[in-house]
């Protein structure tokens, strides 16, 4: 899968050391994907998670800053809509706006492929995310029951969010 489109004249543009950018996720990067997905997550994807979604021809995108992972993001576009499966960024450069930036090139790349809503689930228990869901625009549209697992063989309810990308604003 190739990386997000950029503006032509942004490949010819010096990269100041430090620079963002975004990368395809490759089979050189599982480790270091599951190496934050596990620091984060109390019930991580799995390798075979990422590899899978890569092999399914999923957009799964690297956020590089400088030289280092900052996150990434797995999404599955289907007809005129855009799944958005994981996003996850490292904990060294949580609380700088790189979940908003993801969110931000997700939902580009899914207005060029003419998507007109983005969804989600977040777990229930997770009210950061859904809070910078809510400022990006999402709004919560329902509640799946027993969807994620919570250990001790409970399960946690997951908050559907969506966003209409037409105009910019949550149905």
């Amino acid at each position: 899968m190739s990386a997000l489109p950029t503006p032509p004249l942004a490949d010819a543009l010096p990269r100041p050391p430090g620079a963002a950018r975004f990368e395809p996720l490759s089979a050189a990067q599982l480790d270091a994907v599951q190496t934050i997905e596990q620091a984060v997550y109390s019930h991580p994807w799995s390798r075979g998670n990422f590899s899978d979604s890569v092999a399914a021809g999923y957009l799964a995108q690297c956020l590089w800053v400088g030289d280092e992972l900052a996150g990434y993001f797995v999404a599955m576009a289907g007809y005129r809509e855009v799944h958005l499966l994981n996003i996850t960024v490292a904990p060294a450069y949580q609380h700088q706006g790189w979940a908003r930036a993801m969110l931000d090139a997700l939902a580009l790349w899914s207005r060029w492929q003419q998507a007109e809503w983005l969804w989600l689930e977040v777990r229930a228990s997770n009210v950061r995310a859904q809070h910078i869901y809510r400022q990006h625009g999402f709004a919560q549209v329902g509640l799946r029951k027993a969807y994620y697992p919570a250990g001790r063989g409970q399960r946690e309810d997951a908050v559907v969010m969506n966003l209409r990308l037409a105009d910019g604003g949550a149905a």
